[in-house]
Formats: structure tokens, sequence, C-alpha cells
């Protein structure tokens, strides 16, 4: 028993001691450690330290807090207040001074100001918003010529245990580190715009009001994650925090900074509400209208009409697209998010009692 040995050895040697003592007649005395052999804590590190310090050193410049606020004319005056609304965090995307951060954090802003480490408050634009994925880019006015981005990295090759490191401003402190580990993958959270967002990462990085927007960092220093949401009764930080996987954000930033927004493949179609076709026991999502030019009038398929008598005839019923199962409007906007303009899909739908299939090429919105 390798434990047992060891708990022998230092009771072997005070036997040895004590006969020693008793041979010589002097008394025992107490030898203090000699602190000159001791590291010194100012030159030492294990190496998970070290790792998380450098990454630290090197990122936290390139981390900035996004404050926002709205500005309202008063009732009795032509007086313009500025009413603080908000703040979280961003990170550099670009050396130009392109900034990404949460659209929670700049939703309803009039004005923006971007702090950035030892360098000072920014102006900043809004440039592109996507609601459905709760991600920002801004511009900052007149950035300073030293700006330098953070590196990517690839949110496919995370797992469940590695290292994660969360920069932020939570409740406005600054340059804030926290440290823990994935927690899960391909997490559901909801975004402001109601949508779900899918695959995004979980841990338990301590994540705060302040922190959305703010990177999500791996072992190496490469952005891996936005920090966006926690699960928390008490709105502070309970171990579950969420982000944004960057595979996502390297999909709709590019887009944000050249239209705005994210760029969808439509069908053409407008669809009768959830809440209807739960009603009514609908299965799939009910085609109310078909837009005249766009594929799914190309493609032949109908919305609700009236028949002589007035009776109101249901459109075609979407049940299938591409083999995937949509039974709400949550479902097909899900599935139409894995397609690009110019994909053809097949869809399937019920007319009536009869199943009907449709090949449709996606076009843009008009």
């Amino acid at each position: 028993m390798r434990n047992a040995r060891f708990l022998v050895q230092p009771f072997a040697a005070l036997l040895l001691l004590s006969s020693s003592l008793a041979c010589t007649g002097e008394p025992a005395t107490e030898v203090a450690a000699d602190s000159s052999l001791a590291p010194s804590y100012l030159s030492f590190a294990t190496d998970d330290e070290q790792n998380t310090t450098d990454i630290f050193s090197k990122a936290s410049p390139a981390v900035v807090s996004v404050t926002s606020s709205a500005l309202r004319r008063s009732l009795f005056s032509y007086n313009i207040t500025e009413i603080p609304k908000g703040a979280g965090s961003g990170f550099v995307w670009s050396a130009t001074g392109l900034i990404v951060t949460n659209f929670h954090v700049v939703a309803g802003a009039d004005k923006l100001m971007v702090s950035i480490q030892d360098q000072g408050d920014y102006a900043a634009t809004v440039v592109g918003v996507a609601p459905e994925r709760d991600l920002a880019v801004l511009r900052l006015e007149s950035p300073p010529s030293d700006l330098n981005p953070l590196p990517l990295g690839d949110s496919s090759e995370l797992s469940v245990g590695r290292k994660v490191l969360a920069i932020g401003n939570p409740f406005g402190l600054d340059s804030s580190l926290t440290v823990g580990v994935v927690s899960a993958l391909d997490r559901q959270i909801q975004s402001p715009s109601n949508r779900r967002i899918q695959g995004v990462i979980q841990t338990d990085a301590a994540i705060n009001p302040g922190n959305s927007g703010g990177p999500l960092l791996n072992s190496l220093g490469q952005v891996i994650g936005v920090n966006t949401a926690i699960f928390s009764p008490s709105g502070a930080s309970a171990g579950i925090g969420f982000a944004i996987p960057v595979n996502m954000v390297k999909e709709v930033v590019p887009q944000l900074i050249a239209y705005g927004k994210i760029l969808r493949p439509v069908l053409g179609v407008e669809l009768a509400s959830d809440q209807w076709t739960r009603r009514y026991g609908v299965k799939g999502v009910v085609i109310v209208r078909v837009l005249r030019g766009l594929p799914a009038a190309q493609a032949g398929m109908v919305g609700a009409s009236r028949s002589s008598r007035g009776d109101i005839r249901l459109g075609d019923v979407i049940t299938h697209i591409n083999d995937q199962v949509v039974r709400n409007q949550d479902d097909y906007l899900t599935a139409m998010e894995g397609f690009k303009i110019g994909d053809t899909v097949t869809i399937q739908a019920l007319r009536g009692k009869q199943e009907q299939t449709f090949s449709v090429t996606l076009s843009e919105a008009g």
C-alpha cells in the first residue's frame, strides 16, 4: 500500500532523531525553514497560471466597454436629455475600428460610446445588426491607429472540459477576467427577436450583466464565442453562462459589415400564425399568401382563397423542407437558415388531403 509507506517514513525519522538526542543529551531545537531556498512568488507561476496571465495581457487591450444612451426631448421645453440605457462589452474585430458586440447591448440606443483600455472614449455608430443572432457591429469614429483585433478560433474544435476565459466589464468593472471550462455544447437560447439561437456554448466561467458582447477565449487566446446570456434566477452569475459560437459569428459579421443585415434566401410566402394553426389543429405551417414573382409562386404553390360560397380554403400546408419536419414558424425559419440564395430545396406540403412535392430555387428578398 503506497499511502501507508508514506505515513511510516516520518515516524521512523522521528525515532531516529529521538535516539540521537538521547545519546548527546542536547535539547531539541526547532529549525526554521530557510526562506531563501523558497521560490519567489513574483517569479513563480504554474503553467496554467502563466497561460492565463499571458492570454489576459495580450487580449485585454482589444476588449472594450460599450455604453448606450437614448435622447429624449422634454415635454415642456425643446431641451434634449441624454438618458443612459445600459452598458456591455465588445471586442476589436478589425484594425480599422470595427467592434463586435451583442445586439441587445445597442438596441434602442441613440448614442453609443466605446471605451478602450488606456486609449479613452470614442463615439461609435451601428454598421449592422442581427437580432436573430444577438450580434451587432459598430464602427468607431476616428479610431486610434494601434488597434489590434483578437484572433479567431474554431468553435467546432471545442469539447466539454476545455479551459475558457471570459473578459469583459461586469457591473461596469472594466477588464475583468474569469476562468472556467466548457460545460456543454449545442445548447439553445432565445434571441432578442424570440428566435432560437442553436449551437450555443455553455460555460461555468462567471458571466454577469456587463459581460454581454465580450469574448470567450480558448487557451490559445483565440475568440471561440461571444458572451451573451446567463441562466440565473437572481440575475447574477450562477455558473451557467452562454456564448454564441465563433463559427456563427464568422458567418454573420461579414454580412453585417457588407449589407447591414443577414442576407436570407426567401420562399416568397406569408404564413398563418402559430396560434391560428394550433387553434385549428393544423400540423405544419399554413401558407396564407404566395407573393407574385417569387420562388413559391414559380413552383406552383398556393395560398388561402375563398370558394364561390365564401368558404375559406386553406393554402398549402408545409410539413417538410428537405426532409426536415416543419411543425411551426420557428421550425420553418430554422430550416430556411440552413440554405443560401440560389439553393434548390424540396418542399413537401398538404393541399387538402393530397401530398404535394415542390422543387424550389430560393432567391434573395426583394
